[in-house]
């Protein structure tokens, strides 16, 4: 603990002196987190103060008032089954297992993970995928937000062999509002192609169809 940090110690029987030091120790050391009602400024770099409307610490920055992200606000889910396609070239949603959910919660249905508090959230995905055929078939995976496809997101895979696997992944940043949901969706051109899960053998563990994970950056 540096000195500048360190409570002062009284020195002979000058307790009034050192009381008026005491004090000024705790003015400085001491933040009281004070109710956020609207207007305060932020001028000053490092003021604590929590926004009643959002229910959240936030902390002046550069002149303006910045959420504190708390622990919350991640998931991760995966599924442990094939996923196939009841109609070739139809958009599906995914519906995971939870495995990690805090502050990011299923909806209904349950393929909507819907956001509790708003921030920007790093999302990765992955699907492995599966075929019979030794044709050519094709995959499409993209994010759907509140119903609405996020343009220009699609991830597009091709199978070219029968019997053959493929892992596919990406991450991606998203900002997202209280109350937001996020669908992943898929799609398939050929009844041979689905997304494989694959049981646990001797030396390795099951590995899903697909997985989700979810952490919230900052608000």
């Amino acid at each position: 603990m540096t000195l500048q940090h360190r409570a002062p110690e009284p020195q002979g029987d000058d307790w009034k002196s050192w009381a008026r030091r005491m004090m000024q120790y705790l003015g400085q050391t001491r933040i009281p987190l004070v109710q956020q009602t609207g207007g305060e400024s932020a001028a000053e770099d490092g003021q604590l103060m929590w926004d009643r409307i959002n229910e959240y610490p936030v902390v002046s920055k550069n002149g303006e008032w910045r959420q504190i992200v708390l622990e919350d606000g991640q998931y991760q889910g995966g599924i442990a089954a094939n996923v196939t396609a009841a109609v070739i070239n139809t958009a599906y949603p995914l519906t995971y297992t939870t495995a990690i959910s805090e502050g990011i919660t299923q909806g209904t249905p349950a393929s909507r993970l819907v956001f509790e508090e708003a921030g920007q959230y790093m999302v990765s995905f992955s699907a492995q995928i599966s075929s019979t055929s030794s044709s050519t078939v094709n995959f499409w995976f993209w994010p759907r937000v509140n119903g609405a496809d996020v343009a220009g997101s699609t991830m597009k895979n091709a199978l070219h062999q029968n019997g053959s696997v493929l892992v596919v992944s990406r991450s991606a940043i998203f900002e997202f509002a209280a109350g937001d949901y996020l669908e992943p969706m898929w799609a398939v051109d050929s009844a041979s192609g689905f997304l494989s899960a694959s049981a646990a053998t001797a030396f390795a563990p099951a590995a899903p169809a697909s997985t989700i994970a979810i952490t919230r950056l900052h608000g």
